[in-house]
């Protein structure tokens, strides 16, 4: 008799068989050396940066004093064997703060040179107003030895595997963005063009983001979809992250040729010329942050204009309000139809043509 489970185990082993991990407990004095030898890497491309207040660090220091218990430190093995830190930053950056004697890491991680002073604490109420080095050496020894654990994510089949790992701790206690997430796992050169492309003025300038949205890789995501939907939208079937991820794997496997120079060259006079447009930040009437579905449109459709050695014009004066263009930008936007609809409308605007949205207000 049939049962839905009939050859779950065989799924089941052959879907363990892609995860590899590995749990390892390192002392505190251990990962601080790992971070100062350059093992353990923070990357700033994709981590928070420290927001931890005083309060809390100071009780995070004194849970590892008393022995609570500490969540695991994610991390991801790098094709060096380096580790990148995926959930872990703030953890990380207060032991750093507190422990080491090394001024200027301590001010490239907070800002400040001020190696960390505990306040605020109740249980061991003795260590506040003291950092590190007054501690006696018995204690100093005691909390370096203390041990934190540390969960190593490996990929033994494709980067797609350790990209879902990746998500599904982001539904728990890491709050990562698919950017971010990205950015661990598709690590490589066009990921790194892509965050030095996402510090381009006039980028920054058309972007209106609301607070959550400014350091949790949206940017970057934005540079990176103007080169996957510019050249590739025709792979576009309405999965936006698995279409990014694609083609990153593309760009760095040579799967599609992608001239570096030529590309950076189109990227900065896109973001140029739609800055004149707008001489500020790119929103449409009543929106109050920038609408990034219609912003990724225009900058595809002026993107390719400008690919093609095409000739730009000025659009009309309420062009960012063409019916057409903010149609076909909301309300069921992920298919491709739609997808091309709005980078068409766009390219039309920036050719001078107002054709479309007449016959939409007739």
């Amino acid at each position: 008799m049939y049962s839905q489970f009939d050859g779950l185990e065989e799924q089941l082993k052959a879907e363990r068989n892609k995860v590899d991990v590995s749990n390892i407990n390192f002392s505190t004095r251990e990962i601080v050396r790992m971070y100062m030898d350059d093992e353990l890497i923070i990357a700033p491309s994709y981590q928070r940066k420290y927001r931890w207040p005083k309060n809390v660090a100071s009780k995070f220091i004194e849970s590892i004093f008393l022995g609570l218990p500490i969540p695991p430190i994610f991390v991801a093995t790098n094709d060096n064997f380096t580790w990148e830190v995926v959930d872990g930053l703030q953890r990380i950056s207060t032991l750093i703060l507190y422990m080491t004697d090394d001024a200027e890491v301590r001010d490239e991680i907070s800002h400040s040179s001020d190696a960390l002073r505990l306040e605020s604490l109740e249980n061991l109420s003795q260590l506040n107003d003291t950092v590190y080095a007054d501690l006696p050496r018995p204690l100093q020894l005691y909390l370096a030895r203390q041990p934190l654990q540390v969960v190593s994510l490996t990929d033994k089949s494709n980067k797609s595997v350790r990209f879902d790992l990746f998500e599904r701790l982001n539904t728990g206690s890491i709050s990562l963005s698919a950017q971010e997430v990205r950015t661990a796992v598709y690590r490589g050169e066009f990921l790194s063009f892509i965050e030095e492309l996402a510090g381009n003025e006039h980028l920054n300038g058309l972007l209106k983001l609301q607070e959550a949205n400014k350091n949790d890789g949206t940017i970057a995501e934005q540079v990176l979809k103007f080169f996957a939907y510019k050249n590739d939208s025709n792979s576009f079937t309405g999965a936006v992250t698995n279409f990014l991820n694609e083609f990153i794997v593309k760009v760095e496997n040579g799967h599609t040729l992608f001239d570096y120079e030529r590309e950076r060259g189109i990227f900065s006079d896109t973001m140029k010329y739609l800055y004149t447009l707008t001489d500020g930040p790119f929103l449409r009437d009543r929106t109050y942050v920038t609408p990034l579905v219609q912003f990724e449109a225009a900058a595809v459709g002026a993107g390719q204009l400008i690919q093609d050695g095409k000739h730009l014009a000025q659009p009309s004066a309420d062009w960012l309000n063409d019916r057409e263009f903010v149609a076909s930008s909301t309300r069921g936007s992920n298919t491709r139809s739609m997808l091309n609809r709005r980078i068409t409308r766009a390219k039309q605007l920036f050719s001078g043509d107002n054709t479309s949205n007449e016959l939409h207000d007739s």
